[in-house]
């Protein structure tokens, strides 16, 4: 009977180790950058402006699934008012666009959906107010997403504006918008484009003693 030759890789087995630990490797690259671009991302709480809500250095997990779901479809993500967002802001630009700022690296902000396109926002004796077809006299937001006074939008808001949201665009807010505490669509950083968005918070995975799902 005529013996079989050995395979390369047979006389070589140090190389076929070598390039199945590569080719691993490579497969783990390639699906983190896909889970990261089109599932989901994490990112770290910077600053006060979600207190009560979210602490600094929480470690909270945004659902990229949902934005990309809408995006082959055609079309635009557009929140539910209420949830808590993240999105680009253009390098800490007043006026945010579509398209991107050269030579400026977008920065990242997380905060609350308020307001949607067509809809009146006003900010008024320490109360936030939302005016649409459905509230003619308006409505506080704050009352349906407020869960204590230790979760939540905290009850006064700082500042004086009345505002007709943009199309296509949405008004965001701290839940901390005492004083200064809060840079966002009251002051300053002006309304935020759909297409800015990276998406909806999903979870709140560190502290692991404070877990929870948004």
């Amino acid at each position: 009977m005529e013996q079989r030759r050995p395979s390369f890789f047979q006389k070589h087995p140090f190389l076929k180790d070598s390039l199945s630990l590569i080719t691993f490797i490579i497969a783990v690259v390639i699906g983190t950058i896909i889970l990261n671009s089109f599932v989901f991302r994490s990112y770290n709480v910077i600053g006060s402006s979600m207190e009560n809500t979210l602490a600094p250095n929480d470690r909270i997990i945004v659902n990229r699934f949902a934005v990309t779901i809408a995006h082959l479809m055609g079309q635009e993500f557009t929140p539910e008012r209420g949830q808590i967002i993240v999105f680009a802001n253009g390098g800490n630009s007043e006026t945010l666009t579509c398209e991107p700022t050269p030579g400026i690296k977008d920065q990242y902000v997380i905060k609350r959906v308020i307001g949607f396109a067509g809809e009146r926002v006003q900010v008024k004796d320490g109360v936030l107010t939302v005016f649409n077809d459905e509230h003619p006299n308006g409505f506080r937001p704050d009352e349906y997403t407020r869960i204590s006074d230790t979760d939540g939008p905290k009850s006064y808001t700082s500042g004086e504006i009345d505002i007709i949201v943009p199309e296509g665009e949405i008004f965001v807010s701290g839940d901390n918008r005492e004083g200064s505490h809060s840079y966002d669509s009251r002051n300053g950083l002006g309304t935020v484009p759909l297409c800015r968005i990276v998406g909806p918070a999903a979870l709140r995975l560190y502290p692991f003693t404070a877990i929870r799902f948004f």
